[in-house]
């Protein structure tokens, strides 16, 4: 249901003028969905609670996300909403649904409120929604007592009032009060101020350590090279297809192809891994370390 600008206000107005579902029919077309796989079923359902979605949606514009967004997330949460719903439960759909369609925009909005990651467990989420709002009626309260509350006293109400660790009030507070900048933008005001980006350091390999690196490698696999000469082809084919892969066989798939069984294939596997290990005696961990 990707939304773009052009039509987005369209979508809107269908969306409300969209038939409602007594608690009956809403309950046949969740069985049907549920026990038919019926997708026209699944689609009366989502397009008659769309305007629930698009209503949910509107309440975190205030976060700078583009609506057309929004609605997008929001839809997705009501499809994964029909797909998971279990009619025999008892519950209105909208009432489950209302979970799944706030916790889809509320990822989005995490996920999009700065390029460092705001976080993702739920006593983060539960202070990126409301730590300003509580902190704000902390503070009135505080001011109508007469009294001023410090930041640390603030925090530790702030922890207390929502359940959460103190570390990640005083984690959330640091990144709701920043911003993102460029790493381009320059350090001072002239034009040719020195960018930020330039005072990073530079965590990549030096030359050194990439010759002495590679010269490792090479070692290894000669190592390696000459543990696996002590081994039939069986064996040797084994191997490769069980470490050497980017995208290692099973045990059952190899079986398979070589017309033996799963716990076969693990004895002859295993007792390549003893030829080799005894040929490898008093190298490198690391290349032993290959055969675990």
């Amino acid at each position: 249901m990707a939304l773009d600008t052009a039509n987005d206000q369209n979508f809107t107005r269908s969306a409300m003028k969209a038939e409602l579902l007594d608690a009956e029919t809403e309950l046949k077309l969740a069985y049907a969905w549920r026990d038919q796989r019926d997708e026209q079923a699944l689609h009366r359902l989502i397009t008659a609670y769309m305007r629930l979605a698009i209503s949910m949606a509107s309440k975190f514009r205030r976060y700078g996300a583009p609506m057309n967004d929004l609605i997008q997330e929001a839809s997705l949460g009501l499809m994964k909403a029909a797909d998971k719903f279990d009619p025999d439960r008892g519950v209105r759909f909208s009432t489950y649904a209302v979970w799944w369609i706030k916790a889809s925009i509320q990822d989005y909005v995490m996920r999009n409120w700065s390029m460092v990651r705001t976080g993702s467990t739920s006593s983060q989420k539960s202070l990126f929604f409301n730590m300003r709002r509580i902190q704000a009626r902390l503070e009135r309260e505080a001011s109508a007592r007469g009294e001023t509350l410090d930041g640390q006293s603030l925090r530790e109400a702030i922890a207390t009032e929502l359940g959460v660790p103190l570390h990640d009030v005083e984690m959330m507070e640091g990144r709701l009060s920043g911003s993102d900048f460029s790493l381009n933008a320059t350090q001072s005001t002239e034009d040719e101020g020195r960018e930020w980006i330039d005072a990073l350091e530079d965590d990549s390999d030096q030359a050194a350590e990439t010759v002495e690196a590679n010269h490792d490698n090479d070692t290894l696999r000669q190592w390696l090279l000459t543990a696996m000469s002590a081994l039939n082809d069986r064996e040797q084919f084994i191997v490769r297809e069980r470490k050497l892969r980017d995208d290692p066989r099973t045990l059952e798939s190899l079986g398979d192809e070589l017309g033996l069984s799963k716990e076969r294939i693990r004895q002859l596997e295993a007792a390549a891994f003893g030829k080799m290990r005894k040929s490898l005696e008093g190298q490198s961990k690391e290349v032993l370390n290959f055969l675990v």
